[in-house]
């Protein structure tokens, strides 16, 4: 049970994220010296959004330049920080060797931050933002859970090297942490496991979330014929950081937390934005069907493999989300809220 001293500083792995800003805006607004550990601090399109917040708050950013794979590199970051955020972890779906670009970094990147926490005096808790990718590759997968429903005891063992390479790789780094948590007594983990995140980000013009081309996809034109009935969970954004806050802060919280607002599909999000942004954008409200998907996935999008619409299209995603409300009281935004503020920031910045 971890007592974090408010006057310390805290730092946050991959400051300039899109989860992590909501994060540094929190800290920032509660007063709290963030110190920010980011791969180039002089990237002034990456950090001026965190400057400006920093200016209007209590709070105070210093930046420490840090690599992932640079052994070491979190040492004077960590220094006198009792709570560690590390939320810095490649997240792409265009690859060309994912051992490379998507296993060692995620890996061995949580590997040097944890044993840096066993070199650094005084840290007491490690949030760590893991994913729902660690517990399941494929929404059909969920029919295999005891009472259909995924909980924070399922570990993803579906995923590969070859197959879902992502999810892979945040299993294997959340097991990482899990294995050198468990060789020390000096600070206690506790694991973050949102689904999709959605959500209006602090910085959109550098935002590479996976989401956010989701989103954008939702009102391009991309689905006008329809949109595939993709089974997934969905969060908002600002709810995943306040649940990192409250994991950070919470002397008791503990283990994994499944951190999802909503059981959805991909025509349900078209239909929240229907209402508000149907009359000028082609938003889809009908499902495509799975057929032709199985005729056309695979030459529109490398991803959609005949596996992975079998797997995932007209199938409900269902996981269980009371852990996260019973320990940490995290009240989880509307579906359409989430939605409508999301798609509202890529019409102000001319991105769609």
């Amino acid at each position: 049970m971890a007592i974090i001293d408010n006057t310390k500083p805290v730092l946050v792995t991959g400051a300039t994220g899109y989860v992590a800003g909501w994060l540094v805006k929190r800290l920032l607004e509660e007063g709290f010296t963030v110190h920010a550990a980011v791969r180039d601090p002089d990237n002034e399109e990456k950090v001026h959004h965190l400057n400006g917040i920093a200016k209007n708050t209590t709070g105070s950013i210093k930046y420490f330049k840090s690599d992932l794979l640079n052994e070491g590199s979190y040492a004077d970051a960590m220094k006198n920080c009792e709570l560690v955020f590390h939320t810095a972890s490649p997240f792409t779906s265009e690859f060309d060797d994912p051992q490379k670009e998507l296993i060692e970094p995620a890996v061995k990147g949580t590997a040097n931050v944890l044993k840096q926490a066993n070199k650094t005096q005084g840290v007491k808790r490690v949030v760590l933002t893991s994913s729902c990718a660690a517990i399941y590759t494929d929404a059909i997968e969920v029919k295999e859970t005891p009472n259909n429903i995924l909980t924070e005891e399922i570990w993803n063992n579906t995923a590969s090297l070859d197959y879902q390479p992502y999810s892979y790789s945040k299993t294997l780094a959340e097991k990482k942490a899990w294995e050198i948590s468990k060789e020390q007594q000096q600070w206690d983990l506790v694991t973050i496991n949102p689904s999709l995140v959605m959500g209006p980000p602090l910085n959109p013009n550098a935002t590479t979330s996976k989401s956010f081309s989701l989103l954008k996809q939702l009102g391009d034109g991309t689905f006008k014929m329809g949109a595939p009935k993709l089974g997934v969970g969905l969060v908002d954004v600002r709810d995943v950081a306040e649940a990192h806050f409250q994991a950070g802060f919470t002397p008791a919280a503990k283990g994994r937390y499944i951190t999802s607002g909503h059981n959805t599909n991909f025509v349900e999000l078209g239909k929240t934005l229907e209402p508000k942004f149907g009359d000028k954008y082609p938003v889809p409200t009908k499902p495509l069907p799975k057929w032709l998907l199985f005729l056309i996935g695979p030459y529109v999008n490398k991803n959609l493999s005949r596996k992975f619409i079998r797997n995932n299209v007209n199938v409900t995603w269902k996981a269980d989300n009371s852990k996260i409300k019973n320990d940490l009281k995290i009240n989880f935004r509307p579906l359409q809220e989430t939605m409508e503020d999301s798609f509202q920031v890529l019409i102000d910045n001319d991105i769609i």
